[in-house]
């Protein structure tokens, strides 16, 4: 209180002297810098939003949509089609291999007096039913291996994703192995991408619950709406 006091005094002292009358007359002689208003004004906005952490989330964003969003888009049926007829041709090429393995093929002994003359690939009796039913059983799994991988790939890959009206489930549209979409209605708490649309670099694999491995989002696609993207499909969820 008496410092308070003391330092009023002081100050009412020092402008009655002529130089305190021309300090106290300068603060009003200087002009107002538009530089300086503006960052005066910006100081107090970051000053506002620190009081209010909810408004300066820049991640807000609303998921409840009033009618259908598209998130995403991959239109590449060119190369679907050629995959699986590609896949069809190397299981009825293996097919026939193995049927034909299995049923042209004799058992025909090599001569026990010659075995020293012969070279190794022919002493092998390839008629013996060891080696008659290894190659017809290999030559099927081979082609049936190429033939269920294409299709698997091609089931599993994403051609549309649509958040549907309300924000609750999203319709994940996929490629076919005939060239027909197979569309699948999900929860949005059923799915969990296991990457982020940043990190990964060729693909997004995501989960869906209940499902057998994974779905691939293409980054070749085309993100139609990056940011509901991001907060809807594209988080990662426990779905045990």
């Amino acid at each position: 209180m008496i410092l308070r006091l003391l330092t009023t005094s002081v100050q009412q002292r020092i402008a009655t002297f002529p130089l305190g009358k021309i300090i106290a007359r300068i603060p009003a002689q200087i002009p107002k810098v538009p530089a300086v208003q503006q960052l005066r004004a910006s100081f107090s906005t970051s000053c506002r939003l620190a009081a209010n952490p909810v408004a300066s989330r820049a991640y807000d964003i609303n998921t409840k949509v009033v009618k259908d969003v598209m998130l995403y888009k991959y239109e590449n049926p060119r190369f679907y089609r050629i995959l699986n007829i590609f896949a069809i041709t190397q299981f009825l090429f293996w097919g026939y291999l193995s049927h034909f393995a299995y049923t042209t093929l004799r058992d025909t002994p090599v001569p026990e007096g010659k075995t020293d003359e012969l070279a190794w690939y022919e002493r092998i009796n390839l008629g013996e039913n060891k080696y008659r039913n290894g190659i017809a059983i290999m030559s099927f799994v081979i082609g049936y291996g190429i033939l269920f991988t294409s299709w698997m790939f091609t089931l599993r890959s994403v051609r549309f994703l649509i958040l549907r009206k309300g924000g609750d489930k999203v319709s994940v549209v996929t490629y076919g192995p005939f060239g027909k979409n197979r569309i699948m209605e999900v929860p949005l708490n059923c799915i969990s991408a296991q990457e982020s649309r940043e990190a990964a670099r060729v693909t997004i694999p995501i989960k869906i619950k209940n499902r057998s491995f994974f779905y691939v989002v293409d980054k070749k696609g085309e993100f139609t709406n990056a940011r509901l993207y991001d907060y809807t499909v594209g988080m990662r969820r426990n779905l045990k």
